[in-house]
C-alpha cells in the first residue's frame, strides 16, 4: 500500500477530472471569469485558494466537534477570512503589483462557493487529514481550470505567456505576426473566459459519457 489509500487519493483525484468544482459542481466560476486573463494571476490565485482551503478545512475539522450548528457559518467565515488576510499580507509583501491587481478578488476567496461549500459538504463531517485532502484535491481541480483558462486567454489575447513575447514581437512584426497574425482582443473579456470553460466542458464530457448521464 502506497502512501494514501485508494479512498484517500480519490479525495484529490476525483476534483480534478469526474467532480471538479468549476466543469462539475459549477462553483467558484465567478474568479475563472474575472482574474483568468493573465496566466501570472491564475496561477497565484490558484496557489491563495489552495492555502486558504487546505489550512481551512483541516480548521474546520479539529472544530467541528465544538462548533455551536446556530453560528458555524459565522464561524468558517471568520476562518477563511484569517487566512485570506494571511494570503494578501504576502501577496503586498513580495508581489505588490500582483496584489494590486488581485485585491478585489483575493478579498472574494472569503465567499467563494468552493471554500465555503467544502467546509459544509466535508470538513464537519470528516477528520483533519481527510479533510486536508479533500481541501488540496478541490483547490487544486479549481486551479487547473483557472491556469487552463488563463493560458489560453493570454496567449491568444496577448501573444504573451507570464508576461514573456511567446508568438513574437507584434510591433516589429517578428514571429508569427510576421505572417500576418493579430491578437483577438475578445479573449481579454470576461465573456470569453466563460466560453473556455465550456469548450473544457465539452471536451471533459465528451471523454466521459458517465457525465452526460448524470
Amino acid at each position: 500500500m502506497g502512501l494514501l489509500s485508494k479512498k484517500d487519493a480519490s479525495l484529490i483525484l476525483d476534483p480534478l477530472a469526474d467532480n471538479n468544482p468549476i466543469t462539475i459542481q459549477v462553483l467558484g466560476i465567478c474568479s475563472a471569469l474575472a482574474i483568468t486573463a493573465e496566466l501570472k494571476a491564475s496561477i497565484v490565485m490558484a496557489i491563495s485558494v489552495l492555502f486558504v482551503l487546505g489550512i481551512g478545512n483541516v480548521v474546520i475539522s479539529l472544530m467541528r466537534n465544538i462548533i455551536p450548528s446556530k453560528i458555524r457559518i459565522i464561524v468558517q467565515l471568520i476562518v477563511v477570512a484569517a487566512l485570506v488576510i494571511i494570503v494578501d499580507l504576502v501577496l503586498k509583501a513580495f508581489a505588490y503589483e500582483l496584489s494590486k491587481t488581485l485585491s478585489v478578488f483575493v478579498g472574494l476567496i472569503i465567499t467563494n462557493c468552493i471554500i465555503m461549500g467544502r467546509f459544509e459538504a466535508f470538513a464537519l463531517g470528516n477528520g483533519p487529514w481527510k479533510s486536508f485532502l479533500d481541501g488540496i484535491g478541490n483547490s487544486l481541480g479549481y486551479g487547473v481550470i483557472l491556469i487552463i483558462v488563463g493560458f489560453f486567454r493570454e496567449l491568444l489575447g496577448s501573444g504573451t505567456l507570464l508576461g514573456f513575447k511567446v508568438l513574437g514581437d507584434p510591433i516589429e512584426k517578428t514571429g508569427l505576426y510576421a505572417i500576418g497574425y493579430e491578437n483577438n482582443g475578445f479573449m481579454l473579456l470576461s465573456p470569453m473566459a466563460l466560453i473556455v470553460v465550456g469548450i473544457i466542458i465539452w471536451v471533459q464530457r465528451s471523454r466521459n459519457k458517465a457525465l452526460i448521464e448524470d
